[in-house]
This record gives C-alpha cells, sequence and structure tokens, in this order.
C-alpha cells in the first residue's frame, strides 16, 4: 500500500497536533506485533495500554503514532482520544473514498457473505474489504482507515453484543447497500428476545444512503427490518420463498461442495461452492443479491463466486494426520449459534465416515441458554456417531444422547482435547464448533498437534 494518509490528512481527520516532525503512513495499524514499516500505529487504550508498546511499533518502522501523551521518540500525532480519533480517521476515510460500499450484518453468516463479496466485487474492481472479523467500535473505523481512496467496491462487517452498537457504525460507512444475512438467537441473552435482535440489527438500514438498497432475508421479520430503511432505500428480499426477488430454486450438496441455482432479479444463474450446506447457498443468494443492488451482471458475479471455499475456523474442511491416523477435520471453530451448530451438523451428515461432533458452549443466551442447547440433541444424536462436548451448557445436550454415541463431557475445551484425540481413528470426519469464548480452537491445535 502506498500513500494511504499524508501528514496533512491525519492531522485533519483526527484533529491532531504533530510532535517531532511530520510523517506520511502508507497503512493503519493497532497492533504493534504486526506493524509494518511506513504504517501509522494507533496507541489504543483496550484491554491493554497501546502507549506501552510504541517503542515496539517503531522498531518494527511504524512511520508515525497516533497517542493521547507523548510517548515514543518518532513522530507522534497527538490527540485527546485516541479510540475518537480513529473513529475520526475512518469517517474520513470514507468520506473521501470513490468506492460503492457493502455493509453486512446478521446472526450469522456476516463473515462467510463479506468474504463471498470480497471474491465477487473484485471481478469487478478494486476492492477492500474487512479483515477477519472486524467489526466492533474498533473494527470498522479501522477497515475504513485502512480504505485506499482509489478503491472501486469495499465490504465492511457489522456486528453487535449490545442494543445501540450497530447505528453509529452504519452511521460512519454510509452503505450504498445493507444486507442482514439472518436473524437468530445468536447474543439472545445480551438481547433479551429475538424481536431485539431484529430491531438491533434493523439499524444498519439507517445509515445506507439515499438511493441505495437493503438486502434482507424474507421471513417473518422481513416488514419489521424494512420498516427502518430510509425513504428512497430499495428492498431487496432473499431466500427459498416464491416472493423473495433473489431466490434460491436449488442447491444440492455432495461431500464437496454444494450446487446452487437461483434467481437474482429475474436472472437464473448456478456456481458451486467448495463447501457444502443449505446455509453456504443461502450467503450466496445474499451475497449476489448484494452485488445486483450494485447494477452489477448477475451472471458474472456468480461466476466469480464459483469455486468459494470457507474460512478457517468458519467450516474450512482439512486433512490431517494424528499420529500416522489420517481423519478430515471440519473446522467451525470460530462461532457457534443455534442456526449454526444444526448448519454444521447438516453438513457433517454429507461426508463419508465415523462422524464425530465436538461441541463448546453457545455463550450470550442468558436465561435462554439451557433450553438452546438442549434443543440441539435431536439434530446432533440423528448425525453423529459420536460426541464430546465441553461447557455447562453443552452438557445439557450431552446429557440428552444415547449412551452409545457419548464420548466425554469436560469443563473446558483444553481438558477434553486429550480424549477426542486418543478417540480417533482411520476415516473418521470431525466437526469442531462452539462460540469464540469456548475456545474451540485449543480442541483444533491439538488434534493438529500445535498446542
Amino acid at each position: 500500500m502506498s500513500g494511504l494518509w499524508s501528514a496533512r490528512d491525519l492531522a485533519v481527520a483526527t484533529n491532531g497536533t504533530w510532535l517531532r516532525g511530520e510523517a506520511d503512513a502508507t497503512g493503519v495499524s493497532i497492533d504493534s506485533r504486526t506493524t509494518a514499516p511506513g504504517e501509522l500505529f494507533v496507541a489504543l487504550a483496550d484491554a491493554r495500554d497501546g502507549h506501552d508498546f510504541v517503542p515496539d511499533a517503531e522498531a518494527k518502522g511504524a512511520a508515525c503514532v497516533l497517542v493521547s501523551r507523548d510517548v515514543g521518540a518518532g513522530p507522534a500525532l497527538l490527540v485527546e482520544d485516541v479510540q475518537a480519533a480513529l473513529t475520526r480517521l475512518g469517517e474520513f476515510g470514507r468520506a473521501r473514498s470513490r468506492a460503492r460500499v457493502v455493509a453486512v450484518t446478521g446472526s450469522v453468516g456476516k463473515s462467510t457473505t463479506k468474504e463471498m463479496l470480497r471474491r465477487i466485487l473484485s471481478a469487478f474492481g478494486a476492492t477492500h474489504a474487512a479483515e477477519a472479523s472486524f467489526n466492533n467500535h474498533i473494527g470498522v473505523p479501522l477497515t475504513l482507515a485502512r480504505l485506499p481512496a482509489e478503491a472501486d467496491f469495499a465490504v465492511v462487517e457489522i456486528g453487535m453484543n449490545h442494543p445501540g452498537e450497530i447505528a453509529p457504525l452504519s452511521a460512519i460507512t454510509r452503505p450504498h447497500v445493507g444486507v442482514i444475512t439472518a436473524i437468530g438467537s445468536a447474543h439472545l441473552g445480551l438481547m433479551g428476545s429475538v424481536e431485539a435482535i431484529a430491531d438491533e440489527k434493523a439499524e444498519l438500514l439507517r445509515g445506507v444512503v439515499p438511493g441505495g438498497a437493503a438486502v434482507l432475508p424474507r421471513g417473518p421479520f422481513l416488514s419489521r427490518l424494512a420498516r427502518r430503511a430510509r425513504d428512497g432505500v430499495r428492498v431487496v428480499s432473499f431466500g427459498a420463498q416464491d416472493l423473495a426477488e433473489a431466490r434460491l430454486i436449488e442447491a444440492e450438496s455432495d461431500a464437496d461442495g454444494v450446487a446452487v441455482t437461483a434467481n437474482i432479479l429475474r436472472m437464473v444463474v448456478r456456481c458451486r461452492l467448495a463447501a457444502p450446506g443449505t446455509h453456504m447457498a443461502m450467503n450466496a443468494v445474499a451475497a449476489l443479491a448484494a452485488a445486483a443492488a450494485l447494477g452489477l451482471d448477475p451472471a458474472q458475479a456468480a461466476a466469480a463466486l464459483d469455486g468459494f471455499a470457507p474460512l478457517a475456523g468458519r467450516g474450512a474442511r482439512r486433512r490431517v494426520n494424528v499420529d500416522g491416523v489420517e481423519i478430515t477435520l471440519l473446522d467451525e471453530s470460530y462461532n457457534a449459534s443455534g442456526n449454526s451448530v444444526r448448519a454444521a451438523i447438516e453438513v457433517l451428515s454429507l461426508l463419508p465416515g465415523r462422524r464425530i461432533a465436538v461441541l463448546g458452549d453457545m455463550l450470550e443466551l442468558g436465561d435462554y441458554a439451557d433450553d438452546e442447547h438442549r434443543d440441539l440433541a435431536d439434530a446432533v444424536s440423528g448425525v453423529a456417531d459420536l460426541v464430546f462436548a465441553c461447557g455447562p451448557h453443552m452438557r445439557v445436550m450431552f446429557d440428552e444422547l444415547p449412551e452409545r454415541q457419548r464420548g466425554a463431557w469436560a469443563v473446558d475445551a483444553a481438558s477434553l482435547a486429550p480424549a477426542v484425540r486418543a478417540a480417533l481413528a482411520v476415516g473418521d470426519v470431525v466437526l469442531v464448533k462452539g462460540s469464540y469464548g469456548s475456545r474451540m480452537r485449543d480442541v483444533v491445535a491439538a488434534i493438529e498437534d500445535k498446542a
């Protein structure tokens, strides 16, 4: 990246004062461990105070630092509040950009849909998209601050844990298209009801620019969501229903992927994804609908999506050799909700071999937690040959299973991992899934011997 920010624009955008000279920046970093030469290092005070890592960032070659107190030896941009300055930098980055912007939120499928859109839009022009799941009050302005002025398209993921988070992030993103992938029970304990979740997700639509579009799941919450769209914003629904403007006609899954046939705004298109499951096909329809809402050719968009494979932790599948035993690992360790667990179990059912499900707690469900976990038992027992579980809530599901299917339960992922690894046999297919806070990545690391 060259010439992302001039010294003058940095000062204007952040309302900061230069100390010890001025410097242009080729990028923006919030992590001293990955800061690259020429970048601006933003000293956020989060779990740890970023000011303590300014020397490390400068040693890595940071051109300048954004700080609220004078630290370091090189050029520093002094501001009152680093987080607020990063937000203003993101706003400035969005304001100067010519890119057409798509913002994505939803209870499930956000990151996968975002990556599908990255792939699709890259076929039409220079595309910038959020890294990983940079979808909160830090990640969204950071994504916009990293947006090259010359980009043709941008894809921003917006998430939430509490009421009131999405609206300000949508306001600085000002998307041309807002996508809500699904409404489900994720964060139910924090939000109180699925209706409240729908209302918070719908706040994304308040930021959509006049003349833009809202791509919404056709279902019981469609009208509730659509009401939040501003006048002049076109509503495009997607789903398997006949009335959906973007309709999934057919999803034929096998062990290697899913063949998708869809009608996108009256054009029938086809593609094949390198990941099975109806949920993957529906994510694809949402992404194709968003591209069409931007005025892009659905057939070309579908061709670009052909061969899409999911990210690590979100359904990526790989062969792993465990002490001479070759197994197939289905890595869904990044996050979990009731809907996404059922979707992962559907994928597991398509794969040949002894099917092992390794499941960790779904978090942030509050008083609904035990019921949400118990409700998974039928889906899990109908597919898995052997089940391992960890966490107090997944214990409720585990106890509902027939004894022949129970592998082991443990209090946490680290304690469960040795039992999982010891049980593996040639040809097993192993699904690992749980909420991020359940640390199911520890089980994945143990299987891959990376602990």
